[in-house]
């Protein structure tokens, strides 16, 4: 049975959601569930009848997200560097963090380790596009702000074995995102690694950010300074959109009456970019399952990424990124 560590601590709100979520997952899922942080806290929020599904791995300390991510590694008593030495010991198959990101990312980095092959990993998100059940994927989102066009071609290689192995993409189209889709476009490590990536066959070529979502690409690489801004700012717009709904609504007596319809529209475009639907973000290129969610992650979220971090173990990602490494090199 595949074992997933969750670093309970690590969450804006303490345990308490955490916890719930993995009580959600446990319902539909079969896992071995291991919670690492502190037991006293974790322990009165598991009911009776499921404490023999969980275990609970003791951790005194917690880091913060004030603290540096470096000043994990003087902290190997926090929850995320208990948790993440499970998987570096193979007690677990993975790990899942709502925690200090740079600190899992770095921890993740330098005690689970590498795929050989791979300079950095990156952090891969799932995107909405106008396509019915088609998301894209872009990375890096911000594990990597400098980039160098060989670390964009692993990016591409990484994020193709993913869209295969875990979004069921058959014939999946890479683009690199620049500003503009002519071959001049973009600044000098774009146009570098856009000759690298033209080895691949599933490449197409330069992207805009339009593209991330009119569905005409599934895997979208950049560098994580860039990938970060449009993530954050596609999330700013998405509530943004939601709120002039609601305005426009409260104003107008004809919006107000085919008000039942637009929640309806509306519920499903929140359902579309609501991060708590996807849960985290992947790791890749950890020698390991790691999946990172949102600091305010909610039960569901939780639940989700529990769910990503089993579906990684099962497809095998690592294997598929091993083999592509070999193949394109």
């Amino acid at each position: 049975m595949i074992k997933v560590a969750i670093d309970a601590m690590g969450g804006d709100f303490g345990p308490s959601p955490i916890v719930a979520g993995v009580l959600e997952a446990l319902k539909t899922a079969k896992f071995e569930a291991i919670l690492v942080g502190d037991e006293s806290a974790i322990k009165p929020l598991i009911p009776q009848n499921l404490r023999s599904k969980i275990s609970i791995v003791h951790a005194d300390d917690v880091i913060s997200m004030h603290d540096h991510a470096t000043d994990v590694f003087k902290k190997k008593s926090s929850s995320i560097y208990v948790a993440t030495e499970l998987v570096r010991d193979g007690k677990a198959d993975a790990v899942v963090s709502a925690g200090h990101s740079g600190a899992t990312m770095s921890l993740a980095t330098l005690r689970i380790g590498r795929i050989d092959g791979i300079a950095r990993p990156a952090i891969a998100t799932l995107m909405p596009t106008v396509n019915d059940g088609q998301k894209s994927l872009v990375l890096d989102v911000g594990a990597n702000v400098d980039c160098k066009p060989e670390h964009l071609y692993q990016f591409g290689i990484m994020g193709l074995a993913y869209a295969k192995a875990i979004m069921g993409v058959k014939k999946a189209k890479v683009g690199i995102l620049t500003n503009g889709e002519e071959e001049t476009k973009g600044n000098e490590v774009t146009k570098e690694a856009a000759l690298m990536l033209k080895a691949m066959p599933e490449f197409i070529g330069n992207v805009e950010g339009n593209n991330i979502f009119d569905g005409s690409v599934h895997v979208i690489v950049c560098d994580g300074f860039v990938g970060n801004i449009v993530l954050k700012t596609s999330e700013g717009v998405a509530d943004t959109i939601g709120k002039f709904m609601k305005h426009h609504i409260k104003k107008s007596a004809f919006a107000s009456f085919g008000s039942v319809f637009m929640r309806k529209v509306f519920s499903s475009l929140k359902q579309q970019i609501d991060y708590a639907e996807y849960g985290g973000a992947p790791l890749l290129g950890i020698n390991g399952a790691v999946i990172i969610s949102h600091g305010k992650s909610n039960p569901k979220a939780i639940k989700n990424a529990i769910f990503q971090a089993i579906n990684f173990v099962k497809s095998d990602v690592n294997t598929h990124i091993k083999a592509s490494l070999k193949a394109k090199n």
